[in-house]
């Protein structure tokens, strides 16, 4: 099977409603969104390592550590529309979509999103994503968790801020998965999902991977565990110090 070329692009926004500015917050000594672009080169699976921003603070930082940078346009629907935008020009087949605030992302983690490409369905996906168990009913209720259900051969059939499916029955037994936010899209779609105007559907959830829903595309969700919390807050960030400085 064909070896396929696969980038790695890692958004940055400097804006942050809780934390402003915490992709350049220094952690061990280094801005967050470098230990994350280093994270993802010492993987050893990328043929490329590209940080998007529309920032020229966080340019010159991941520049000045020698990391390749695509600045965006400011103006963007959703973080896959600016992706998309960045890698118009850039020769690749799989596009792997990293938040820039993970800095502990894990190889593992990545393979996962990566296996299905070359596996027996490999020629009818168009975007693969990660989705994690959950059985706290708080967390299941929890507008901020994004949940996610599948078809027998573990293509997405709905996303949802809503608990689905819903329990009628709190007895039935109903398993729920939230949806974890690292993609692995295939270059031609990516295209196409920028061009595509958005629907109600993700319009109302404000859920992206909704528009390769409404438009009949496939979707590959494969389970995973124990995923790294984000750097979301300076409490976050703390946490993180301490998880490196664990790992000496």
């Amino acid at each position: 099977m064909k070896n396929l070329r696969t980038i790695a692009m890692i958004p940055a926004r400097y804006g942050s409603s809780r934390f402003p500015g915490k992709m350049l917050a220094p952690l061990g000594g280094k801005p967050v969104i470098v230990r994350t672009c280093e994270a993802a080169a010492s993987m050893g699976i990328f043929d490329a390592v590209y940080v998007v921003t529309d920032d020229a603070r966080i340019r010159k930082a991941v520049e000045d550590a020698g990391i390749q940078c695509i600045m965006s346009c400011k103006e963007h629907e959703t973080g896959s529309d600016r992706i998309a935008e960045a890698v118009e020009n850039v020769d690749c087949d799989i596009v792997v979509n990293i938040q820039g605030d993970e800095p502990f992302t894990r190889r593992d983690t990545i393979e996962k999103v990566l296996a299905p490409f070359y596996g027996k369905d490999g020629d009818r996906i168009d975007l693969c994503t990660l989705k994690e168990r959950m059985t706290d009913w708080s967390d299941i209720d929890n507008p901020n968790n994004v949940k996610v259900i599948t078809d027998i051969d573990d293509f997405a059939v709905y996303f949802s801020r809503n608990p689905i499916p819903y329990p009628r029955d709190r007895q039935s037994g109903a398993e729920y998965f939230r949806h974890i936010g690292i993609y692995a899209f295939r270059k031609e779609a990516l295209m196409m999902f920028s061009r595509w105007p958005m629907r109600q559907n993700e319009a109302s959830e404000k859920i992206e991977c909704l528009r390769f829903i409404e438009y009949g595309r496939k979707i590959k969700v494969v389970e995973t565990s124990g995923m790294k919390v984000s750097i979301d807050t300076p409490e976050d960030l703390e946490k993180a110090e301490e998880i490196l400085k664990s790992r000496g």
